[in-house]
């Protein structure tokens, strides 16, 4: 499992789809979203803008980063 650190206090579901490179824009992160292929914490997560705070895990497409 890969490990993302943030700067602030969190970072946003399809930031992260962004940053991990998961996806190459913002539209394309927040599509993944839609269509159910993004887990946070073992669950579908469907809000685009949810925060992730440490300790959290998001998988997508057999790749999985815990939230420092």
């Amino acid at each position: 499992m890969e490990k993302f650190k943030i700067k602030g206090e969190y970072i946003q579901l399809n930031q992260l789809i962004k940053a991990m490179a998961w996806s190459s824009n913002g539209a394309e992160a927040n599509s993944f979203i839609d269509l159910g292929k993004v887990k946070v914490n073992g669950e579908i997560e469907y809000r685009k803008r949810n925060k992730l705070v440490p300790g959290d895990s998001v998988e997508y497409n057999l790749q999985k980063v815990e939230i420092e």
